[in-house]
């Protein structure tokens, strides 16, 4: 079994590669790169070379090349100690155009070009545009260097940055002693509150470890997982965080912050992430809260994630699917072509044979006018009927599916030859039915067990947008729509890891029920 799981897992991870690799490809080699800006506002208010330089970097945010300005050529010469700051100043100021150069700024360009060059780079100048004698606006002159990055590097470069791995020498500023210190009383609670978590200094994250009342109760930033940055859909915010993080209204409490004062606020010192300078520029607000440079903390949101939400209605829409399912699909085999099963049949027909849209809106309609049920969710008012109609809509087709299975699984078993013998030799017909005709027709409907729990993460696109429910179901769709491509490839990978994950743990499942069934190799 051991040798198994390890094939398969490792088999999985290359399927997962691949998968993710591919949509890479298609998306940052195939696809016009201009469309991401189709839904930026900032872009289309930008003119001229503006316009130009914002493009390269935002292809160079995510991923489509390296993109290095002038000015950042010449900072880099001043830390290191070759330049000093006023001759910097001095070469930084570009001529309208290279003819106007000073003759300390043409040194510097022609420095820079032959550098960048030497490295495959092409080095582009903007001449500034002029009406009038006056630069327009967003005209000013521009040099920058910009290479494209190759598609085996891009991906690359994504999978051995997924996961980010916290530590004491993140933080380049002077933070005093870094170390991890692990206290049993969190500060974040006044250090009253028996609440164990451990803390960094010199980390990204202050918290490495907490507890708190959000599910699952304990929380670690040691490892971070960083699927994409999104560029339309969540804005500089990664797919990860899209789909975990609260949303809803602020909720403002008691907040004991690091200085000793309690103030009622909506931040949450559990996501404090170290921002350098930030004490210093925050003014008399900071400093009444905090005591360094952990300054940088989300909001207290009232309603769950993404996620929650979708695994919610997902969870329990397959308990539901499971527990009529089941009874009902062996029912119709035991009542075959009779009034049970008739009726059954006329019911997976309907859901079959008519459009999901449409029983979905089928289904709105009679929840709202017959049992007034809510066909939308608020956030700002939440309450358990908005669930009713989403998860009767997605469990009602799993019953059918079930019932239709399950239905043909036990006749097929009703007529083996392994039945036959066993009427004949004396079992009744509940004995046969019991150990032998049940036992093996549910073997195949449990390898869907573990894809049915683990894909209630990902929502159902359909129902979610029907119903207006906050979750993770139409993400996907919304970054396609959005050209976001950040969160394209990272869902494709969520979704990817996902399937492998219920391929194994099906199977794992199905050797469990089923002696028969040995994943161990013979002759081993």
């Amino acid at each position: 079994m051991l040798k198994y799981l390890l094939r398969r897992i490792l088999h999985g991870l290359i399927s997962i590669i691949i998968v993710v690799a591919i949509v890479m490809i298609l998306i940052y080699s195939l696809m016009d790169r201009n469309t991401i800006f189709m839904s930026d506002g900032q872009f289309s208010k930008l003119k001229s070379n503006d316009r130009s330089v914002y493009k390269y970097r935002v292809w160079e945010q995510y991923g489509y090349l390296d993109y290095v300005p002038y000015s950042e050529y010449l900072s880099q010469k001043v830390s290191d100690g070759e330049l000093d700051a006023e001759t910097s100043k001095k070469a930084a100021s570009l001529g309208r155009t290279a003819d106007k150069d000073s003759e300390l700024t043409q040194k510097y360009v022609e420095e820079f070009t032959r550098f960048y060059q030497s490295k495959n780079y092409t080095v582009m100048r903007l001449d500034a545009q002029v009406y009038k004698n006056k630069v327009i606006d967003g005209g000013t002159q521009q040099l920058f260097a910009v290479k494209d990055i190759p598609v085996l590097t891009r991906i690359w470069n994504y999978f051995t940055g997924i996961f980010m791995f916290d530590n004491i020498h993140y933080a380049k500023g002077d933070v005093g002693d870094r170390g991890i210190t692990f206290t049993l009383f969190d500060p974040a609670y006044g250090g009253n509150v028996f609440s164990p978590a451990i803390m960094g200094n010199g980390t990204k994250h202050k918290y490495l470890l907490y507890f708190d009342n959000k599910f699952p109760f304990i929380h670690q930033n040691l490892i971070t997982i960083q699927l994409g940055t999104s560029y339309s859909v969540n804005r500089g915010i990664d797919v990860y965080n899209t789909m975990t993080d609260s949303q809803g209204s602020i909720v403002q409490q008691e907040v004991n912050y690091p200085t000793g004062n309690v103030i009622f606020s909506s931040d949450d010192l559990h996501s404090a992430v170290y921002q350098e300078g930030s004490l210093a520029l925050g003014g008399e607000t900071y400093s009444l809260k905090f005591v360094d440079d952990y300054t940088n903390v989300s909001s207290l949101k009232a309603s769950k994630s993404s996620m929650g939400f979708s695994f919610v209605i997902g969870i329990i829409a397959v308990a539901i699917a499971y527990l009529l399912g089941i009874p009902l699909g062996i029912l119709m085999a035991r009542e075959k072509d009779k009034i049970a099963d008739k009726i059954g049949t006329i019911y997976i027909i309907f859901i079959i044979a008519v459009p999901s849209l449409a029983y979905i809106l089928i289904f709105k309609a009679i929840g709202n006018k017959l049992f007034g049920l809510p066909t939308a969710f608020d956030m700002t008012k939440e309450n358990i009927y908005m669930y009713v109609l989403p998860i009767v809509s997605l469990a009602l087709p799993s019953v059918a599916n079930l019932m239709k299975w399950l239905r043909r699984y036990m006749i097929d078993q009703e007529n083996s030859d392994y039945v036959k013998f066993a009427r004949s030799g004396g079992l009744s017909e509940g004995e046969i039915f019991r150990k032998h005709i049940l036992k093996n027709a549910i073997i195949p409907i449990t390898h869907g067990i573990p894809s049915s729990i683990l894909g209630a993460l990902v929502g159902a696109i359909m129902t979610e947008r029907i119903y207006v429910v906050p979750g993770a179901g139409n993400l996907l769709t919304r970054a396609i729509n959005a050209y976001d491509n950040g969160v394209i490839v990272g869902v494709t990978l969520f979704y990817a890891l996902l399937s492998v994950i219920s391929i194994i743990l099906g199977d794992i499942l199905m050797s469990l029920v089923d002696p028969r069934i040995s994943y161990v190799s013979k002759g081993r």
